[in-house]
């Protein structure tokens, strides 16, 4: 058959990215396209998105992919991170500019929407796991402080879907992102409005869900001059960066539950692929999250703070004049000892401290261990203990789904770190397979692929993901070093989950 191309519009939070999926009718090869920054923009307190300069910059992508690739392109879809999002006026005006999740304005909230509804009542319509900066406790910050913004809103869209809508005009929320908002009823799979009328937010705004896979629309006329791209067709992905890298996990165990993930950023994301949405009353002391997957599955998932600490931590030595990669800092922390300090990752002063390295010698000096001092030392207190949390959530997803998991796949970029990849193989003794980095870029391409009615299943969406791609394996050590320190780590914690 005739090469056949798609375009995937890749946001993270550090950067951006328009990729090529090359389609032969048995592998996709890929190609970035266009690269370029994102991050934070700090203005009068408040750290935001600058949504405007990254879809100037998504055009300039989708341009060159027309010049080089033309009338092969058959559709593009966007897949970001979750929860942000974007009011729209009526007459398509944005309202403010939307923020970060990151951003202080939610500090407090979840403990104020909990004096207006019980926790578990919120739990149980709709099956997340509770973060101060999912949608809902966003909302209510711009009830809180901003009314005005959510009187004269039409329209929310999340950012993928802001995305989607600048490209072709359509104003609906595709479904595995709409489940990161705390806003989506894990059953009915549709906006849980009784829970949003009793906190007083405007049900109005809150548009379609449609499933991964939709066909959006064609391009905007003008977006379609402007690219060169007049014939191409706007297909919703999976958007949520993780569901679209959980669909390019290359098991061949599709509808098994002896496997789990671990999607491996900025953010880990480690759970096991379900059928139904787990809602008792231990997926609710434990903290879990319910989000959607492709082909009506749910992602039964731990959300983990992840390599966001090595980055902080390898930010605050370049500031100090200490510049190492990454590659670099592996090696130190390597030789550094081993598992002598340990912190919970998901301790709330890591989410976005001034001062990455101090804030892990502080935990470490409050729970008495010596405080890390070098760079190795430091950065592998994070692996470690990053490893033990993995080791942590294992254990969790093992209790909920009644299933011994046989095998991890670590995908993302986080897979290309071979010391976190063995550390997780040996404190969860499990085997780890590392690869693909690029899964989130394959999940979309391919769900466009089966879009276009060249793929019938999930099944058959990851045989071409292990077609195409190859993984590395690391088999487990010892286990008798991270049995102590998981005893140490659980202490650290404290009653905290």
């Amino acid at each position: 058959m005739a090469q056949r191309t798609y375009l995937a519009i890749d946001l993270g939070a550090e950067s951006g990215r328009v990729m090529a999926g090359l389609w032969n009718g048995k592998t996709l090869r890929l190609e970035e396209i266009h690269r370029f920054p994102n991050g934070p923009v700090h203005l009068a307190g408040a750290m935001h998105w600058d949504v405007l300069r990254l879809w100037a910059e998504i055009q300039n992508g989708l341009a060159a992919a027309a010049k080089k690739y033309g009338p092969s392109i058959v559709s593009v879809g966007a897949d970001t991170w979750g929860v942000d999002f974007v009011l729209l006026s009526a007459r398509g005006e944005l309202l403010g500019q939307p923020r970060h999740y990151r951003d202080a304005r939610t500090n407090g909230m979840m403990e104020k929407a909990f004096r207006q509804v019980p926790r578990a009542e919120i739990f149980a319509q709709t099956g997340l796991q509770f973060m101060q900066f999912n949608t809902l406790y966003q909302l209510l910050a711009v009830k809180q402080d901003t009314p005005e913004l959510l009187e004269q809103a039409d329209c929310l869209l999340l950012m993928p879907d802001f995305i989607h809508w600048a490209l072709c005009g359509a104003r609906a929320v595709e479904f595995t992102n709409g489940t990161t908002t705390q806003c989506l009823h894990p059953l009915e799979r549709n906006w849980a409005t009784g829970l949003l009328e009793k906190f007083g937010l405007p049900t109005r705004i809150f548009p379609e869900v449609v499933p991964p896979g939709t066909e959006l629309g064609a391009l905007r006329p003008d977006v379609a001059d402007r690219s060169g791209l007049a014939k191409v067709k706007v297909v919703a992905p999976p958007t949520h960066d993780t569901a679209s890298a959980v669909a390019g996990v290359p098991t061949a165990n599709t509808g098994s539950a002896d496997w789990a993930y671990l999607s491996s950023g900025t953010w880990s994301l480690m759970g096991a692929e379900v059928r139904q949405a787990v809602l008792s009353a231990r997926a609710l002391e434990i903290n879990v999250t319910n989000e959607g997957g492709l082909d009506g599955t749910y992602r039964l998932l731990k959300n983990i703070m992840g390599l966001w600490l090595v980055q902080q931590c390898k930010r605050a030595f370049d500031a100090r004049g200490a510049t190492h990669d990454y590659s670099e800092l592996a090696q130190l922390a390597g030789r550094a000892p081993a598992l002598r300090s340990l912190v919970n990752p998901d301790d709330s002063r890591f989410l976005n401290p001034p001062d990455m390295p101090r804030a892990i010698q502080e935990a470490c000096r409050e729970t008495g261990q010596p405080a890390p001092q070098t760079e190795g030392e430091l950065v592998r207190c994070a692996y470690e203990s990053l490893a033990l949390r993995y080791r942590q959530a294992l254990g969790w997803l093992e209790e909920l789904t009644a299933n011994r998991i046989e095998v991890i796949h670590i995908v993302g970029g986080g897979s290309q770190s071979a010391i976190l990849d063995q550390f997780t193989a040996d404190a969860c003794q499990r085997p780890v397979l590392a690869g693909p980095v690029e899964a989130t870029a394959l999940g979309n391409l391919l769900v466009q692929v089966r879009a276009s009615g060249e793929l019938a299943s999930l099944a058959e969406t990851r045989e071409v993901v292990r077609n195409s791609t190859e993984v590395k394996t690391f088999l487990p050590g010892p286990a008798a070093p991270w049995e102590e320190a998981a005893a140490r780590f659980e202490a650290v914690q404290g009653s905290g989950i």
